[in-house]
């Protein structure tokens, strides 16, 4: 089992393939193996790799360290320990937010351009702000089902995530992940939802192509609000997907594979 030490924890990753690095980076409460059509697909014809970030999957539980920002120094440290130069970093949900924290901290130095799977600007509403998927009242409902009935809010998020039923595969994949991630790192993610900032102001400066996508049947957050994100991006393409919900990695792995290929093959 690959791992690596990265500032102080160490996390589980996986390395497929060669040719131009991909580095996928999963959403809260899920892990790497959301990307298992991308990684053993893509690895025909790229270097595939995804980590999962310290406190979910097969990665080390830490007491400390959760924060978007610090999972962003921990994707930096992970480049560099791999030496990955003119990457290109998949974000999904939480992911995107991550690497958008990776931006603003480290620049586009090793960033080749970045992908945005289903996540918009800024998943809290704000009075001038005419998206947002939760407010205060959101939060602190989801925070007491965490600590009171954290397997039945898994089982509400594998149906809410997607647009159809999930399979047995799929549901089992969902409950899996998502019971990696002890409840207190769980809570603390989403007490941080309550502070985090707006990334318009971030989304506006990135200085590499960007890949847009989102879900037709989102539940979570409307598809104008993922597709505003291409709209504040200098250089950006968007994708609609539509039979997918939240999780278009799984829900439509050839489509996403065949797009984001056309996409990379195209800088």
């Amino acid at each position: 089992m690959p791992t690596i030490q990265c500032n102080g924890a160490e996390l589980y990753y996986e390395d497929h393939g060669e040719g131009d690095p991909i580095v996928f980076l999963h959403g809260a409460t899920a892990g790497l193996r959301y990307f298992e059509p991308q990684l053993a697909s893509l690895s025909n014809e790229y270097r595939t790799l995804a980590v999962d970030f310290r406190g979910h999957g097969r990665s080390e539980k830490t007491e400390l360290g959760h924060t978007l920002s610090q999972y962003a120094r921990d994707v930096h440290e992970f480049l560099r320990q791999l030496d990955l130069d003119d990457v290109v970093i998949a974000g999904w949900s939480m992911g995107a937010i991550v690497s958008w924290e990776y931006i603003d901290q480290f620049g586009t130095d090793r960033v080749r351009a970045m992908v945005d799977v289903d996540m918009e600007p800024s998943p809290m509403k704000r009075d001038d702000y005419e998206y947002g998927s939760y407010g205060r009242d959101d939060l602190e409902q989801t925070i007491n089902q965490i600590q009171t009935d954290p397997l039945g809010l898994l089982e509400e998020q594998a149906t809410g995530m997607l647009k159809e039923k999930p399979s047995r595969e799929l549901r089992n994949l969902i409950l899996d992940e998502g019971s990696q991630t002890p409840p207190a790192i769980q809570g603390t993610l989403m007490f941080g939802l309550l502070y985090l900032r707006d990334y318009r102001d971030i989304l506006s400066t990135i200085d590499v192509p960007t890949l847009v996508c989102a879900g037709a049947d989102e539940k979570w957050r409307s598809v104008e609000s993922v597709e505003y994100a291409a709209e504040i991006l200098p250089e950006s393409s968007f994708e609609l997907f539509e039979d997918s919900g939240h999780c278009i990695t799984v829900e439509e792995p050839e489509r996403f594979n065949r797009i984001l290929s056309d996409f990379i093959n195209s800088l």
